[in-house]
């Protein structure tokens, strides 16, 4: 129990320069206030199947969090609200049209295996919602790229697969897609609420989303198709400031966003898959502790003053 708790007051304020006083509680309140208008959005453009895959995951994560620790009769189950944040992460990268039953099995490995069977919250080495989503996308690749088009429910192409849309429709969210993926607007938004409110830092995203960008630019493509479509905005705002699972130093964050750009433009422009986002950011997890070591200033470090008086 006291390593728990001594675990979570390290992941109440990771990042020293960020999230000063605020409760593990209260970041994750804020973090889901700043996804709401995205779910309001999927279900929109959507519908009821949309709304079902929020609640679906959001339940099944809260239950799968709630069991474990009541089984292993580890801390008070609930009590944090992470696994609301990542029912709903989660939820806003899953087709609109998945299955129920896959959307309970992504909540089930996002909260035992990537989280739980790592020590829990503040000890997971990988991202929870994209591990999830990596496992069905690994698990079935048929359901996980079946999208529908907004408003009419048929299936329809994303972007990145070859479809012409244009980039006022891709701005605002008007596209095929994951249900919170789509709408850039939305999404900036949020990185913006979230930035003023200290509860994230901008290194890691603006530096995905810039190396993504010259990279593109290098190759000759669109540069502004690349930047709006598919999970780019998404990835970089809500899952490279992952606390947990992103360096908690400066240089660290500017090094781990652009390697997880460079790494979705390399998966863009010679994978096997149109998207990278999902896989550039768990591999980058991996390396988030070696980024570690790049620290610009030891925290609470005050320079000595000469003897003398001498400055």
């Amino acid at each position: 129990m006291a390593d728990e708790v001594k675990r979570m007051n390290l992941f109440v304020s990771p990042h020293p320069h960020f999230s000063q006083g605020l409760t593990t509680k209260k970041i994750m309140l804020t973090v889901c206030a700043s996804l709401l208008p995205l779910c309001v959005w999927g279900v929109y453009l959507f519908g009821i199947r949309a709304l079902i895959t929020i609640l679906v995951s959001v339940a099944a994560c809260i239950a799968f969090d709630f069991l474990y620790k009541r089984v292993t009769k580890r801390g008070g189950p609930g009590t944090d609200g992470s696994a609301i944040v990542t029912g709903l992460l989660l939820a806003m990268v899953l087709p609109p049209a998945i299955p129920v039953w896959m959307t309970i099995l992504g909540a089930l490995f996002a909260i035992v295996a990537a989280k739980e069977f790592f020590g829990g919250l503040g000890a997971n080495v990988f991202n929870p919602a994209l591990s999830g989503r990596a496992m069905l996308f690994i698990s079935f690749p048929a359901a996980m790229t079946s999208w529908v088009a907004p408003f009419d429910g048929v299936s329809g192409a994303t972007v990145l697969s070859g479809k012409a849309v244009s980039y006022v429709d891709m701005f605002i969210g008007r596209e095929a897609g994951c249900i919170g993926e789509s709408s850039a607007l939305l999404i900036l938004i949020a990185f913006g609420a979230l930035l003023a409110l200290k509860i994230i830092d901008w290194r890691a995203p603006v530096a995905m989303v810039a190396v993504v960008a010259v990279c593109t630019i290098i190759s000759g493509n669109d540069v502004t198709e690349q930047v709006l479509s598919g999970g780019l905005l998404f990835g970089a705002v809500f899952m490279t400031t992952d606390y947990t699972t992103s360096p908690v130093t400066r240089g660290g964050r500017l090094v781990f966003g652009a390697g997880c750009g460079l790494i979705t433009f390399l998966i863009r422009q010679f994978g096997g898959y149109p998207e990278g986002v999902m896989f550039s950011i768990l591999i980058m997890n991996i390396l988030s502790p070696f980024l570690n070591n790049i620290i610009p200033k030891k925290y609470g470090y005050v320079k000595p003053v000469k003897k003398g008086g001498a400055k």
